[in-house]
């Protein structure tokens, strides 16, 4: 499903901000990626997305090597990748329903499967009734169900999602991982960077953990080692 192979990438100065990474995770895991503040978390995902190029190495996503994809063909890599981010990203112009078909327009999926689906969507995240609403009339909250709703509503295999609790409270925090937990039980394989440490201890998943660019740990559910 994500393999990563001696995966390294270097800015233009300084040290690798990831340094001879390897990774595989299979399909339908639920995995965390912890680590302090610039220890290369936020450039894993960018290269998963393929909106960074490694220095050396290879990513492959769905068995397609990245490397091998042409700019213009990225988008077609990227349907098959959710992603939510801690700032949300919503459009602010637009409703909760029209933020969540937004991703779907951009696929050209016709008007009548997105009026069957958006609706579908938003009541799984618990927002049916909130269709009509502007992103400044909901609770963070509700904003990052938005965003799951819309990161979602392709039924991508895979889910990336860098710090999505990074800006609510520990309600909502658990909140969202229960629906990441739920999602990932559907079947969806699901990533998670975060810094809160509380909600990775409680949850019990896998937990990779990197340090100045490099995997130093790597957890299955219960403290054993996880083995490739």
């Amino acid at each position: 499903m994500i393999d990563l192979e001696n995966v390294s990438k270097t800015y233009s100065a300084g040290a690798p901000a990831v340094n001879d990474i390897n990774l595989h995770i299979d399909k339908g895991e639920f995995v965390f990626i912890v680590g302090n503040s610039g220890a290369g978390k936020s450039t894993l995902i960018k290269l998963m997305l393929k909106e960074l190029e490694p220095t050396t190495g290879t990513i492959r996503i769905n068995d397609k090597e990245l490397g091998k994809i042409k700019h213009r063909k990225v988008h077609l890599l990227r349907r098959d990748i959710g992603v939510v981010f801690q700032d949300f990203r919503l459009l602010k112009d637009r409703n909760v329903y029209d933020n969540v078909a937004f991703a779907q327009r951009v696929v050209e999926v016709p008007n009548r499967v997105i009026r069957r689906k958006v609706p579908a969507m938003l009541a799984m995240v618990g927002l049916a009734q909130k269709y009509k609403s502007f992103p400044k009339e909901l609770s963070g909250g509700e904003q990052q169900r938005v965003a799951l709703a819309r990161a979602l509503i392709n039924n991508p295999p895979i889910l990336l999602a860098d710090e999505p609790t990074g800006n609510l409270d520990p309600k909502n925090s658990w909140e969202i991982m229960k629906l990441l937990e739920e999602i990932n039980n559907r079947g969806t394989t699901v990533v998670v960077v975060t810094h809160n440490s509380e909600i990775v201890d409680a949850m019990q998943k896998r937990v990779v953990t990197i340090q100045k660019g490099v995997i130093i740990s790597d957890v299955k559910a219960g403290g054993y080692l996880y083995e490739n």
